[in-house]
Formats: structure tokens, C-alpha cells, sequence
């Protein structure tokens, strides 16, 4: 299965995106509003320079308390994002998240950010294409 597969199965294409210098209350409060784990840094909608992630928040308030939440999410994102292209097969993007121990990976084409597929996202899709091989197998033994 490819990315670009996993996009158009996806409920919504949108990536929730905050401009540079955004306090990290305002970005946490987006991402309990979407119900969502992380946020994409950009300036203008379509070039990524961060990600922050709930982990990110969650790390920071153990380490230096609730006054982080003041802070831009400049200070706490990370900013050496690995991104996939549209035409990548699920299985490596699903081996790099694991061996990079992130679960939010953007499509890139052109150097502009065409969605963003998540852990789940290649789980779910993996999923039902093993399922789908499942029954054509058994359909196979019976004889349909």
C-alpha cells in the first residue's frame, strides 16, 4: 500500500498547523480541541519547520513546570523532520516511525506538505490489507 493510498482513506486531509512563535498554551489547547497528538510548525501552511507534539508539551512541563506553557513552540519542536513523499510504500514509513520512535510523519511532494498520516494511520491501512488477503486466501481454500 502507498502513502498516497493512505491519504484518500483518511476522515480529513487537513493538517492543523501553527505559526512560528505561537504560545504552546494556545498550541496545546488546539490539540485538545481537535483531539489530535501533534501540531505542524509552518509559517505558510504548505513548508514545515517544526513539529510539536503532546509528548514535546508533556516532557517540558516535567522538566520546567507549568511556565513553559508561556513559551513559543519554537523552544520545544522538533525541527529535523522526517517526511515521506506520496508514492512511499506503508511499510517503510511504518518501519521509520518505529525505529525513529515518532508517530507523525508528513507528506511532502514538491517541497510543499500534502497531508500528514500517522502511526495509526499505516496500522489501520495494514490492517485491513491483511484482512483483505485473509479472505481472498479462505476464498481460495473453499473454492468460491
Amino acid at each position: 500500500m502507498l502513502v498516497h493510498q493512505i491519504l484518500k482513506s483518511k476522515a480529513s486531509a487537513d493538517v492543523v498547523t501553527v505559526q512560528s512563535g505561537t504560545r504552546v498554551a494556545e498550541a496545546a489547547r488546539l490539540l485538545a480541541e481537535r483531539r489530535i497528538g501533534t501540531v505542524v510548525v509552518s509559517d505558510d501552511g504548505v513548508t514545515a519547520l517544526g513539529i510539536l507534539s503532546e509528548r514535546d508539551i508533556v516532557r517540558e512541563l516535567a522538566r520546567s513546570g507549568g511556565g513553559c506553557l508561556d513559551h513559543q513552540v519554537d523552544d520545544y519542536m522538533t525541527r529535523d523532520i522526517v517526511t515521506c513523499t506520496a508514492e512511499m510504500e506503508a511499510d517503510v514509513v511504518l518501519q521509520t516511525m518505529t525505529d525513529g520512535r515518532f508517530r507523525h510523519m508528513p507528506v511532502v511532494e514538491d517541497g510543499r506538505m500534502i497531508g500528514l498520516i500517522t502511526l495509526g494511520d499505516v496500522v489501520k491501512a495494514r490492517l485491513s490489507e491483511l484482512s483483505m488477503e485473509k479472505s481472498a486466501l479462505e476464498g481460495m481454500i473453499m473454492g468460491y
